[in-house]
Order: C-alpha cells, then structure tokens, then sequence
C-alpha cells in the first residue's frame, strides 16, 4: 500500500480537512488547521506530501520523524499543525486497512468512556448563567467560561469585580457539583493574574486556564504554584520539548496539548505519557471539528491521565456549521450522563461525509480572530 494523494478542504465554520488516499482504495481523514491560519497550513500540508506521495502510510513514526526534522527548521504552530492533521489520517489509514480503532494499535484502551466540558458564553462573558443552566440540564456535568474581556497590565477592580460576578453567577446557577473552568484566554498579564487567582478562589474552580501565556510561566511559577486552583495550560505548545520545560517546572496541573496543533496522535500520546511522569492531568485541546475530536478520543482511549475532554458541539465560533455536519453517523458522538463513548469504529472511529465536505468547500471560509484594542487605541489580546 502507498500513499497516492493528499487534498485539503477548507470547510466552514473554520476547519480545514485533510483526505489522504492510497493506491488501495484505503481513505484516511485528518483535521490540520490552525484556527485563522488554515490556509497557511494548507499550504504547508502541500509542501510536505513531497515526503509522502509513494510512501508506505503504515509507517508512521518514520514518515513523523522525517516531516518534522528533514526541513532543517522546525516546530511551530503552521508545521506542526500540518504534521498533526497528516498524522492522524495515517493512523486513520492503518486502522482501516487492519479492521481496528486506531487505539488498539496504540496498546488498546484503559476506559470506555470520558468525561466532557461544554463552552458557554462568548468573548464577551455575558448571561453566561442561563448558558450554564441550559448545558447542565442537557447531561453535561462540567462547563468552560471566558473569564475576562480585555485587561490591562494594570487594570482597574471593576474589571475584577465583573469577572467575579460572572463566575458567581454560573456558581450559583449550577450548584456546587458542576464542575467549571475559567478560561483566561491568555488575555491578563502578570500582574493582574495574580489578582484574579486569588480572588477566585472561593468559588471551587474545576481549572483556570492559561492564566498567562505559556512563555511567561517561568517569571509566574511561584504564584502558579501557590494557587490552589488547579492550572491548566498548553493549547499554544506544539511539541514535547515545548511542553518539557512548563512540566519540569511543577507549576502546572492539567495540560492541554491540540492534537490537530502538536503533531497528531503520535505527537500527543508522547506528550501525554511525559506529563503522567509529573503527575499531571491530560484535557486534550480541542475547539474544532469532527475528525479533530475523533482523533482526542482515541488519544483519550489510552492515556491513564486523560480527565476530560474539550468538544465544540454548540460554541460560538460555529455559526454556520457545527461538530456533527459532517458525519454519516453523528450519533458516534452521543453524549450521555457528561460522558462521551470512545468510538469503536475502524481508524478514527467516524465515517466522513465526503460529498458534504466537497458541497461546503466549495464556500469554504476566510476565518480570523478578532482585533481587540484597549480604550487608549493599544492592541489587547483576544
């Protein structure tokens, strides 16, 4: 069997497809997109098939360990993202061409089933209470809020105080027993961040995420430490030796690796299995499509440190399309009691629909983040 072709589709809401096909017939999907750079990676998915076309697709560690150290340069999120999404439409291949979930191949399973949070609200954190109560009466046990609007190095305490009313207000709209996790966005700077760590405090956070961004953990690692709100970080790491140093550090208490961001499954489980030597929980990244979340769970199938799952069925960003479009069976991903099963099917466990992803690409999309800026003109992060 050999690799025959690769094509990308750019699909909305902001998702880019890949179908890798080989010679046989066998068809694997992956999900290589770097939110509001899909073009980008697209283009870097081309580059690297010249490393691929004529290739044994069941070779994956050897065809991984050439895209990724053959260019000389390497790392980052467009290379990486291209790698990931190549990546998991190798194991997909394998998988089918054995008749087994691409978890068997890994070692098989450690759980049926795992635990899955459910984003409410927008940017702009606002009736996130009714949200929270909306998803919590739908099964799930466990929610993800945007914590702040933008913030200054220094900024003022009503900024504080509407972060604070916010989180009280999903508390008290869920109960004590939902879990919830306060995204700061990598919005808030240093100094602020030691305020609103502390400042949460009472109201029994399941996680803080990104609490600054990952390159200043190692000027915040005592506050980080200190907290006894569990951290959590990693959606903006792409590779083991990014993850390496903020492990040795003990400052972080969940990671957060996007296995469509970090190199795929191969990448990931590496990753993974690096932060069960520290002790640290695994909640895979993942505000993305299908094939993306298909590609977590057979992560999340394996792993022991494995805790919950990011999905995106109902997020903001999904507009146009969402999670289950693009499926032949969306019923794969029934949730039931806050858990998602792990799918048992052949690869990924999915079935693609192929003939709507070529409908939608033909509108495809031209996604970006939006462009914040603080009242004095400055740029603020979004």
């Amino acid at each position: 069997m050999k690799i025959k072709s690769l094509t990308t589709y750019a699909v909305p809401p902001r998702w880019l497809f890949l179908r890798i096909e080989t010679d046989d017939g066998v068809v694997g999907w992956g999900e290589p997109v770097l939110e509001g750079r899909a073009a980008s990676v697209a283009a870097a998915v081309e580059e690297l098939s010249d490393y691929l076309i004529g290739q044994d697709p069941t070779q994956i560690e050897d065809l991984w360990t050439v895209m990724y150290r053959s260019g000389f340069y390497r790392g980052g999120g467009i290379h990486m993202s291209a790698l990931a999404g190549i990546d998991q439409a190798l194991w997909d291949i394998k998988g089918k061409a054995l008749g087994v979930p691409a978890y068997e191949l890994l070692g098989g399973r450690v759980r049926d089933r795992i635990k899955v949070y459910s984003w409410i609200g927008g940017d702009r954190p606002s009736d996130t209470a009714k949200a929270a109560r909306e998803v919590v009466d739908r099964g799930f046990t466990a929610v993800k809020m945007n914590g702040t609007e933008e913030l200054q190095y220094l900024d003022s305490w009503d900024k504080v105080d509407q972060c604070l009313a916010n989180v009280a207000a999903v508390r008290d709209a869920v109960g004590p027993n939902i879990g919830i996790g306060v995204d700061f966005h990598g919005r808030v700077h240093k100094p602020m961040a030691k305020v609103l760590l502390k400042e949460l405090e009472p109201f029994r956070l399941m996680f803080v995420e990104e609490p600054v961004l990952s390159e200043h953990v190692d000027g915040f690692v005592d506050v980080l430490r200190q907290s006894p709100i569990p951290i959590a970080l990693g959606e903006r790491l792409f590779s083991r030796w990014d993850f390496k140093t903020v492990l040795a550090s003990g400052a972080v208490d969940i990671i957060q690796p996007d296995p469509s961001h970090c190199g795929g499954i191969t990448e990931a489980r590496k990753i993974a299995h690096m932060a069960e030597a520290y002790d640290v929980a695994l909640a895979l990244h993942c505000p993305l499509g299908p094939i993306a979340l298909a590609t977590c769970l057979q992560i999340d199938a394996g792993c022991y440190n494995a805790t919950i799952q990011e999905q995106s069925l109902g997020i903001h960003y999904n507009t146009s399309n969402d999670l289950l479009d693009y499926l032949v069976d969306p019923s794969v991903f029934t949730y039931a009691d806050g858990q998602v099963r792990i799918p048992t099917g052949p690869g990924l466990g999915i079935e693609v629909n192929e003939e709507y992803v070529i409908e939608r690409a033909a509108e495809g999309h031209r996604w970006r983040n939006p462009v914040w800026r603080h009242t004095d003109g400055s740029f603020a992060e979004w």
